[in-house]
């Protein structure tokens, strides 16, 4: 189950920000390559950042804006 919540809660903030950079294409006059390169690790790191900081400090209600409303837990090796 971890391993698949880890998948789910990188998985939507990626698909998220692939979005955006598509969104953003067509409201600037950039070459599309470069502008999803630079853009989609930029806008998956600020919505995985926004919602995690969310997560944690306001309510673990906005884990479903990252795919799972629980983060993984790992258990320590003995």
């Amino acid at each position: 189950m971890n391993l698949f919540v880890s998948l789910i809660r990188t998985g939507v903030p990626a698909l998220v920000a692939w979005l955006v950079a598509l969104a953003a294409r067509y409201g600037l006059d950039l070459d599309a390559q470069a502008l999803a390169g630079v853009l989609t690790p930029l806008a998956a790191f600020c919505y995985y950042a926004v919602f995690r900081l969310a997560e944690q400090y306001v309510s673990p209600k906005f884990g479903w804006l990252l795919g799972y409303a629980r983060p993984p837990q790992y258990d320590l090796a003995a």
